[in-house]
C-alpha cells in the first residue's frame, strides 16, 4: 500500500535538502555580494535566489515531473555520450574537484586560521583535512542515515547557530544599507550580476545530484508512485526554497549595512568573521566556527552520497558505493591541501559552461509532458544552447586562467560581435534566447512528426 507522508516528513526531508544545498558557497557569496551591491542590494539579490534557490528548487521538481531517477537518466534523452559526458562533468565539478574540497578549505581558513600560527598553516590545514573528511566519510558510508544525520542532527544545530547571528544582525543592524554605493557591476547591472553570483553556489548542478539522495530517501519512506513522488518532491523543496531564500536576503543584507561600520572586504569569509567579531566578540570565533564546519559537513555528506550513488548506478561493474565514497573522500582531501587554487580557476569556466546546460535541461524537462517526453526536444533545445555554453565557457577560462591570457587579444573581436548579435550575450545569458528559439522549433518538429511516430508506436505494441 502507498505511503502518504505525513507534514513531520515533508519538514524533515524540506530541512535535509536545504542543509545539503547550504554549504561554504551558501555561507559567503551571498554577504560579499551585498557588500559590493550595496543600496542595489535587493536587485542583486533577487537575481541571485533565481539561481540559487529557484531554478535548484525546480531541477528537483523536474526530475519528479519527468518521472526520471536520475540526471544521468535527464541527460541521456539527448544522447547516451551526451549524458555521460554531462554527469560526469557536473559531479566531478560539484563534487571531488572542486565544491567538497572547498568544503574543508572554506572552513579552516574562516574559522580556524585565528587560531593557528602562519608557520604551522599547512600542517593545521592537513590535520583539519583529514577530521573534517573522516567526518563526512563515516556518515556518508550509510546513505539510508542521510535523512537523520543532515536532516534532524547537523541542520537544525547549524540554523540555530546560524539564527543567531542574523537576528542579532537584522535586528541591531551597523548601519543604513541603502547608503552604501554599489561597486563594479552592481552599479548598472545588479539583477544580471546576482543572477551569475548564483552560480557560483553549484546549487543548480547539485540539485539534480540531490535529487536522487531525496527520491531514494522518499522511496524508504513507502512512496514510489509517480505522481505522489513528485508532489513529494515539491512540498519538501518548497520549505527549502522558503528557508534559503530569507536566509540569502538576510546575508546580503548584512553585507551592505556592514560597510560603514567595517568596510570592504577581500572576499564574504574576511566580512563574515569581521561581522561575528562584530556582534560576539571574541566568542564570534567560536560561534563562526561552528556555523561554518556544520555548513559544510553536512554538505560534504550529502554530495558524497548523491556522487557515489550516482557512479554505481552509471558504471555498474566497477566499484562497490562504499569503494566509491572512500576514493572521492580521498580525492577531495588531497586536493583540498595541493593546488586548489588552480582547481578555482579552472572551476569558474567549467560552470559557465554547465550552467546553461543544466537550466535548459531542468526546464525542457519540466514541460515534458507536453511532447510525451521526446528525444527530439531534448536535442533541438540542447543543440542551440551548447555552442553559446562552449563560448561563455571559453570567455572564462580566458578570464581566469593565467596560461590562456596570450589568447584573449585574438579572440576579442569575436567576443565583442557575439556580444553585438546574441541578445543578453554581454550580461552572460546569451543562452536564454536560443534555449527558447531551440525548445519551440523542436516542439513544432515534434507536433509535426507526432502522427508518425504514433503509428511507430501502434506497430511496436501490435508486434509485441
Amino acid at each position: 500500500m502507498e505511503q502518504k507522508l505525513s507534514t513531520k516528513h515533508y519538514i524533515t526531508i524540506g530541512v535535509m535538502l536545504f542543509g545539503m544545498f547550504f554549504g561554504a558557497g551558501n555561507l559567503i557569496f551571498p554577504i560579499f555580494m551585498g557588500q559590493n551591491a550595496g543600496v542595489n542590494f535587493s536587485q542583486a539579490t533577487l537575481g541571485f535566489i533565481i539561481t540559487g534557490v529557484i531554478v535548484p528548487f525546480l531541477g528537483i521538481v523536474a526530475l519528479g515531473v519527468s518521472r526520471k531517477e536520475s540526471v544521468f537518466e535527464m541527460a541521456s534523452k539527448v544522447h547516451p555520450i551526451f549524458g555521460y559526458i554531462f554527469t560526469v562533468a557536473l559531479y566531478m565539478t560539484i563534487g571531488p574537484l572542486f565544491a567538497i574540497p572547498r568544503l574543508a578549505t572554506v572552513p579552516f581558513e574562516i574559522s580556524m586560521t585565528p587560531f593557528v600560527p602562519d608557520s604551522a598553516e599547512t600542517l593545521g590545514l592537513a590535520i583539519f583535512s583529514i577530521l573534517f573528511f573522516a567526518v563526512s566519510l563515516f556518515m556518508s558510508l550509510n546513505p539510508t542515515k542521510v535523512l537523520t544525520y543532515v536532516g534532524k542532527w547537523l541542520t537544525p544545530a547549524f540554523l540555530v547557530v546560524l539564527a543567531i547571528l542574523f537576528m542579532t544582525a537584522v535586528f541591531n543592524p551597523m548601519g543604513e544599507a541603502t547608503s552604501t554605493m554599489a561597486v563594479d557591476k552592481y552599479i548598472e547591472q545588479p539583477f544580471f550580476t546576482g543572477f551569475l553570483e548564483g552560480y557560483n553556489t553549484m546549487d543548480a548542478l547539485a540539485s539534480l545530484a540531490f535529487g536522487v539522495v531525496v527520491i531514494n530517501t522518499i522511496k524508504q519512506l513507502g512512496v514510489s508512485e509517480p505522481k505522489a513522488m513528485a508532489i513529494s518532491l515539491t512540498k519538501s523543496g518548497v520549505i527549502s526554497l522558503l528557508l534559503m531564500a530569507v536566509i540569502y536576503w538576510a546575508m546580503a543584507f548584512v553585507g551592505a549595512s556592514s560597510v560603514s561600520t567595517l568596510g570592504m572586504f577581500e572576499n564574504g569569509g574576511l566580512a563574515l568573521g569581521a561581522v561575528n567579531r562584530h556582534y560576539f566578540g571574541g566568542a564570534g570565533n567560536i560561534l563562526l566556527a561552528l556555523m561554518v564546519i556544520l555548513a559544510c559537513v553536512k554538505t560534504s555528506v550529502g554530495l558524497t552520497v548523491a556522487i557515489s550513488e550516482s557512479f554505481v548506478e552509471m558504471f555498474p561493474n566497477s566499484f562497490s558505493y562504499k569503494t566509491w565514497v572512500v576514493l572521492v573522500s580521498l580525492l577531495a582531501g588531497g586536493l583540498a591541501n595541493i593546488g586548489l587554487t588552480n582547481v578555482i580557476a579552472f572551476a569558474v569556466p567549467v560552470l559557465m559552461f554547465l550552467y546553461p546546460l543544466a537550466i535548459t535541461l531542468i526546464f525542457v524537462a519540466l514541460l515534458s509532458r507536453l511532447f510525451n517526453d521526446s528525444p527530439i526536444v531534448y536535442i533541438g533545445t540542447i543543440l542551440f544552447v551548447l555552442p553559446i555554453s562552449l563560448l561563455d565557457g571559453i570567455r572564462a577560462a580566458l578570464g581566469t586562467v593565467a596560461s590562456l591570457e596570450n589568447y584573449t587579444a585574438t579572440l576579442q573581436p569575436f567576443f565583442n560581435a557575439s556580444d553585438r548579435v546574441i541578445p543578453f550575450m554581454a550580461y552572460g545569458m546569451g543562452w536564454v534566447v536560443p534555449a527558447v528559439i531551440g525548445f519551440v522549433l523542436s516542439y513544432v518538429l515534434y507536433m509535426t512528426m507526432r502522427p508518425r511516430l504514433k503509428r511507430v508506436d501502434r506497430h511496436h505494441s501490435t508486434a509485441e
